[in-house]
């Protein structure tokens, strides 16, 4: 099964507190069917003082969200679109916007 989200991608999310939003997709986790999304869904992590970060403290960075709460944004119409897939005559798979039908190009 192909990924319908991929890192890079721009994505709009669909559901929870911050529906509405737009942001870059930073990391996917294929297995557990989620993504991290910058910018978004906010956590407040507690750390200890290490070498790396002598201060520790309590450091904000994004949590993972589902892969089914985002949309993603098709690079030439801007707009949200499903993903779908279309076959080259070369025999690449290729990822194509449902709307506009132009290939979806990962930034």
């Amino acid at each position: 099964m192909s990924l319908r989200v991929r890192k890079n991608d721009t994505v709009l999310i669909l559901s929870g507190n911050h529906k509405g939003k737009k942001g870059k997709v930073l990391k996917v986790f294929p297995n557990t069917n989620r993504i991290i999304v910058e910018g978004v869904n906010l956590i407040k992590r507690h750390t200890r003082a290490t070498q790396k970060s002598p201060k520790g403290g309590i450091v904000e960075k994004e949590a993972s969200i589902n892969m089914s709460n985002v949309i993603v944004i098709c690079t030439k119409c801007n707009k949200p679109t499903r993903i779908g897939s279309r076959l080259l005559e070369d025999g690449k798979h290729v990822r194509i916007c449902k709307k506009c039908g132009e290939m979806v190009v990962t930034a």
